[in-house]
């Protein structure tokens, strides 16, 4: 996993898909979505920690 896309390609696997017009909400929703999938034993920890780390980086990047 090296960037947003393939966060979003991560939860289109799983159907989910998120927009509620303001990104920052986004972005927070996909973290808490990530978390879930994870937390349910769905996606792996290889998985989980990359994803994690970048909607962090770009919840900091939209929130400038």
């Amino acid at each position: 996993m090296k960037d947003f896309l393939d966060v979003l390609q991560l939860l289109k696997r799983f159907g989910i898909f998120i927009y509620t017009g303001d990104q920052k909400t986004d972005i927070e929703m996909m973290m808490s979505e990530v978390k879930e999938l994870y937390d349910n034993g769905l996606i792996m920890k290889e998985d989980y920690l990359p994803a994690l780390i970048i909607l962090k980086r770009e919840l900091g990047r939209r929130a400038k």
